[in-house]
């Protein structure tokens, strides 16, 4: 495989490497093709909308948690647009009708609020129930979404059977970056709590978490957890990772603009763990970097920090075989994921380009963003 030359990309930029996007697809799709799944892309996680066209080719749509995305999804995929919301605001739930193909509500009391919209939209809209198992294995508690007190789904004791009529489907969403063994074991507390109810739906979504395309996951426990529900309920599942799409397949771009010591070196570039990669802060996530290692493994040692005046903002400690110096690239590895679709322009900070790859057309600058693009956000 041809390497990407990352000189040639603006800085800092993300770019995305199609031909290992179409690789984790290919994987989904063999998922779908082996159970009869559908697998939809998560926009929380990944919505570069550019290569919607190359995701729809192997997936069978999008997944939204809001308006915005449900209607990104809709014109720029094309295909089925799923909707799920803690809560919907009346204010916008018409128009997200008119882009949604099913629906999940959070409670009761949020579908029987909206039951008549819903049914009267016009149009078949499949409508589910988001429960909560009160089981997960997630150990970060900012993720997890169930937590004691989590506002995320129906527990089995809030559950009422009365006020199912108009559902067809149940759906959870318990699990964050974990392999199948995990899936597994919640479908067994999924089954035994919720069985009686699934059983009367046409559907059920595993929700996301599942890090399908990671090289230790375990695809064929996977297939096993799948078929076990769709064989004894005889529904439809869904899945909807929103990683596992684009996982390993971006990069971050970046430069070192200075060198200072404060009892190390530290480097600080042109980038942000801020503003443009907040995982690294919120998870904490250490992202690999191209030719660097860990500190002390190689010979030279720096501190990477952001240029923003956030005194935290620092990416971490790596070392480098060659001392770094200013104009240098720092190229940071698994940058698709949850960086485009949560970064800002604290501080004024402007946003990476965003580029792509493929063996066609090589390096493209996809869109690049101007200060309109900060001060139109503000009043």
């Amino acid at each position: 495989m041809k390497k990407i030359d990352f000189t040639q990309a603006p800085s800092p930029s993300y770019v995305v490497d199609e031909r290992l996007l179409t690789r984790n697809l290919e994987i989904l799709q063999s998922v779908q093709e082996r159970t009869g799944a559908k697998i939809l892309l998560a926009l929380k996680g990944f919505s570069m909308h550019s290569v919607f066209p190359l995701v729809g080719k192997y997936l069978a749509g999008v997944t939204s948690s809001s308006l915005f995305e449900a209607r990104l999804g809709y014109e720029k995929m094309g295909k089925e647009v799923h909707a799920y919301a803690p809560a919907y605001a009346d204010s916008e739930f018409d128009e997200l009708l008119q882009y949604t193909d099913h629906i999940v509500f959070n409670s009761h009391s949020q579908w029987n609020r909206f039951k008549d919209k819903v049914q009267n939209a016009g149009k078949n809209i499949d409508v589910g129930l988001r429960i909560n198992p009160e089981y997960s294995e997630i150990e970060t508690q900012l993720y997890n979404p169930c937590a004691p007190y989590s506002r995320f789904g129906i527990t089995l004791d809030n559950f009422n059977p009365e006020e199912l009529d108009g559902i067809d489907g149940l759906h959870f969403h318990t699990m964050c970056e974990q392999n199948s063994d995990t899936l597994k074991r919640t479908i067994k507390v999924v089954d035994e709590k919720f069985g009686e109810y699934i059983k009367k739906m046409k559907w059920i979504n595993f929700g996301g978490g599942h890090h399908i395309t990671r090289p230790d996951y375990d695809i064929e426990t996977l297939v096993e957890s799948i078929l076990f529900i769709k064989d004894k309920y005889n529904v439809d599942v869904y899945l909807e990772p929103g990683e596992a799409i684009a996982l390993n397949t971006g990069y971050l771009v970046s430069t070192v603009l200075d060198i200072v010591h404060n009892g190390m070196d530290i480097a600080i570039l042109d980038t942000s763990a801020t503003c443009h990669m907040p995982d690294v802060l919120e998870m904490p996530y250490r992202p690999n970097i191209i030719d660097a290692g860990t500190p002390g493994e190689n010979e030279y040692t720096y501190r990477l920090g952001g240029m923003t005046c956030l005194a935290g903002d620092v990416i971490g400690d790596y070392s480098f075989k060659e001392p770094l110096k200013p104009g240098d690239k720092i190229v940071f590895c698994d940058m698709a994921h949850y960086t485009m679709v949560k970064n800002h322009m604290f501080n004024g900070v402007n946003l990476p380009s965003i580029a792509s790859y493929n063996e066609e057309e090589g390096l493209k600058v996809v869109r690049q963003f101007v200060f309109e693009d900060y001060s139109n956000r503000l009043s």
